[in-house]
């Protein structure tokens, strides 16, 4: 992936594809790539490893957007939608997001850190070692410091890197008693200081939406976010405008969803530094569009893709499989597919470490079994990862 830009539309000839290739890679990183025979000669005293066969190698895939620490089901919730009933339907019937919150207050710090480790380790397999995870599930500053510990703490049960995001600003909790506004106020009083105490996160997001939150409500909560040194990230153009424009505003670092984003929105994603973000998972669990991916690109964007897993709207988890569905969608090049799962998407979680095959980068490596990286998307995520690397140490075999 070296050589290709940020911003903007890549075509397939500016990937590089090295043949013959290896890497040579110490304490964690990779220290140069180049042909096998050749760093073989120049290194005498490394240790050898050979492959046998055809196999390609990618950087190891980057989720910057899932929500997999959660209690409980929302399978029937996915059932009524399919059969057509509407999502207020769904929530009288006592499904929906607050459903879900139900479930995870339920649950303990313990039940939810071996859940979270159960998925993170099943992203791994597939290839993802870079999984951002949101709390969200909580809204309360108790339940919200529950899920962010079981995070922290899942983050070190498993050999994939975990990325916390505080999402406290997911919907007005049912029981709270106050405004909108009273409540981002108590969490911004009350939770932000042991987030930093604890240190754990580093990033504050918010869905704004006519089911959420106003720009209007949101906006000191932000102010309040950056003044104390949080990163943003916003839910944004989901269902209506306005998300976006905020997250330009707050220069966040990226905008989340945008499958109800006009071209408005989209220039003015891509004259900003706001990584946008494609959730191609929602699309499918939700049954509605894509975000407008190609224009994205076209006008210059930066476009990450995430698979949103959550129980609720998306809730397949795997990125491999919507990216390759996105990019047949959205008519994207492979290399844009690639890119938007690896480096792009690394830059949507400011880590300058990983996402490609270079010197100095985390030796984070996804191999598969073919001598055509054209075969991975082809197989729509059917050809999956035989073996995976996590810091230079194999971390899953398929062989």
């Amino acid at each position: 992936m070296t050589g290709l830009s940020l911003k903007g539309a890549i075509s397939d000839d500016e990937l590089t594809v090295l043949e013959d290739a290896g890497l040579l890679i110490s304490e964690g990183k990779i220290i140069s790539v180049g042909g096998f025979d050749e760093l073989k000669y120049s290194h005498p005293e490394a240790e050898i490893h050979t492959l046998e066969g055809n196999h390609t190698c990618l950087p190891g895939f980057i989720d910057s957007h899932t929500h997999i620490c959660f209690g409980g089901s929302r399978a029937n919730d996915y059932a009524m939608r399919n059969a057509g009933k509407t999502y207020l339907e769904i929530a009288k019937a006592g499904g929906g997001i607050w459903d879900t919150v139900t479930q995870t207050r339920k649950a303990s710090q313990e039940t939810l850190t071996k859940h979270t480790v159960k998925l993170a380790n099943r992203h791994l397999k597939n290839g993802t070692t870079t999984i951002e995870v949101k709390s969200g599930y909580g809204l309360s500053v108790d339940e919200e410091l529950k899920m962010l510990r079981a995070i922290k703490k899942a983050d070190t049960a498993s050999s994939a890197d975990l990325i916390s995001t505080c999402l406290a600003a997911h919907m007005l909790p049912k029981d709270f008693v106050g405004s909108a506004s009273e409540y981002l106020e108590e969490i911004g009083t009350n939770l932000f200081p042991i987030l930093k105490e604890e240190g754990l996160t580093t990033r504050v997001d918010a869905f704004i939406e006519e089911s959420a939150f106003s720009a209007e409500q949101i906006a000191p909560y932000f102010q309040e976010a950056k003044t104390m040194g949080f990163d943003i990230t916003v839910h944004a153009d989901q269902f209506s405008t306005g998300g976006s424009k905020v997250a330009v505003e707050f220069e966040a670092v990226s905008a989340d969803h945008l499958e109800a984003s006009t071209q408005t929105e989209i220039e003015l994603l891509a004259k900003s530094n706001t990584i946008a973000t494609a959730l191609p998972g929602a699309s499918l669990g939700l049954g509605c569009n894509f975000t407008p991916a190609r224009k994205i690109l076209d006008a210059g964007g930066v476009l990450s893709i995430a698979s949103d897993h959550n129980p609720g709207s998306a809730p397949m988890g795997d990125l491999l499989t919507q990216a390759a569905i996105l990019g047949a969608f959205e008519k994207l090049s492979n290399s844009e597919v690639l890119a938007g799962i690896t480096f792009r998407a690394a830059a949507a979680l400011r880590l300058e470490d990983r996402g490609k095959l270079t010197k100095g980068m985390l030796a984070d490596l996804s191999i598969f079994h073919t001598s055509n990286y054209n075969e991975i998307l082809y197989n729509q995520g059917n050809l999956k990862p035989c073996m995976v690397f996590k810091n230079g140490e194999l971390v899953y075999n398929k062989h």
